[in-house]
């Protein structure tokens, strides 16, 4: 490489650094936060910690009936629809209400909390409208929606750009040892310089994949067109219809039961309860292999009038694109590997923080430096 070369990108990175650090920052700090998403809400809502003295809840447990007509009653709109979530451990009930649209296109989910008997409600909050969902936005939609949806999809992309021309920057001419020391005793400029290499370096290959996954994420169409074009088509989620419109809805236990014989080795994840016309229910599961634990790319699609199973979506007769599909969330997410890759994207995410922080200080103390030395020269 040039020395022209050399200088170019390191022009480029810099810009790129004071143009999005502060962006890359503040996603990879509120991803931080979002890994552990559910226990830090449930520790800032003791409400949902009632003691209780059941087992969790299971495919035959009556229970999802009553936390059924409990929703219902306190919100009778027939043609609402209900998620209910299988967390596989004891307490409350988390569940998802889509109003309909007679409550108007945009009117936001609600997110509700059953007590473990499924006779009360704990809690209600709209999406959004509290701490974790309202920074569940922020990273996913910078709270604008589609267009931050396609902001932090773009971004991520000039982000590994980034990554690429800081490690391009850095490597080595010479000695190794030398590129990768940390100079304690060095000048405040130096050290700064120092950080910042060596957490890149350092985290480079994860960022990485943390970064890349993001975009994906943001940007499905996007995704889908590599997958397309590098692997194949991903297999698409069936949309089968019930085989009336209307009519005496089936009991969630029926529906499970029969779930169940059509998927004995599956793990139960959600149940998605339609409202009123020709959707059916469709039960989500986690099928061997898969390794996303919360949501599971399988799904159980059963008649909400007569209970007949209509289609069965298993991720493990999917093709390589649905394969990889499949593994970028928990890439992302950090669950890949349990509670010590959590841990570690926990750590990752506030590596970015660092990097702007060391990226820019390290930049104005050269300016400071720059300034000094011309300003001892005109009067020299």
């Amino acid at each position: 490489m040039t020395a022209r070369t050399r200088i170019l990108l390191r022009q480029l990175h810099l810009w790129l650094g004071l143009g999005l650090g502060g962006l890359f920052a503040l996603l990879g700090a509120t991803g931080s936060a979002l890994v552990f998403y559910i226990e830090i809400d449930k520790a800032l809502h003791p409400a949902i910690q009632q003691p209780v003295s059941t087992s969790a809840l299971d495919w035959a447990s009556p229970t999802w009936d009553r936390a059924l007509a409990t929703a219902r009653t306190h919100w009778p709109d027939p043609h609402g629809n209900w998620s209910f979530e299988s967390t596989g451990e004891p307490g409350a009930i988390p569940a998802r209400y889509y109003p309909s649209e007679e409550h108007g296109h945009h009117a936001p989910r609600e997110m509700v909390w059953f007590s473990p008997d499924g006779a009360q409600v704990l809690r209600a909050e709209p999406w959004g409208g509290y701490l974790m969902s309202w920074l569940y936005e922020l990273h996913m939609h910078l709270l604008a929606g589609e267009l931050g949806s396609q902001v932090v999809g773009w971004s991520g992309c000039a982000m590994l750009v980034l990554l690429v021309s800081g490690i391009v920057v850095w490597w080595p001419r010479g000695s190794w040892r030398k590129a990768l020391a940390f100079k304690r005793n060095a000048v405040p400029i130096r050290r700064l310089r120092d950080l910042h290499k060596l957490a890149g370096v350092w985290s480079m290959g994860l960022l990485f994949v943390l970064v890349g996954t993001g975009a994906l994420l943001a940007l499905p169409t996007v995704k889908a067109q590599l997958l397309t074009a590098t692997i194949a088509v991903p297999d698409t989620i069936p949309d089968p219809q019930s085989s009336a419109s209307r009519g005496r809805q089936i009991p969630i236990a029926r529906a499970l039961a029969a779930a169940r014989r059509a998927v004995p080795e599956a793990r139960l994840a959600f149940i998605d309860v339609p409202g009123a016309g020709p959707k059916p229910f469709r039960i989500r599961v986690q099928m061997p292999g898969d390794p996303h634990r919360r949501f599971p790319g399988s799904f159980v699609f059963i008649d909400q009038y007569s209970g007949a199973v209509l289609a069965v979506h298993d991720v493990r007769r999917g093709n390589a694109a649905t394969t990889t599909v499949k593994w970028i969330r928990v890439l992302h997410d950090g669950s890949i590997l349990g509670l010590s890759t959590r841990i570690l994207a926990v750590i990752l995410g506030l590596v970015p923080l660092g990097l702007f922080a060391t990226g820019f200080l390290h930049w104005r103390r050269r300016l400071a430096a720059r300034a000094q030395a011309h300003k001892t020269g005109s009067f020299s």
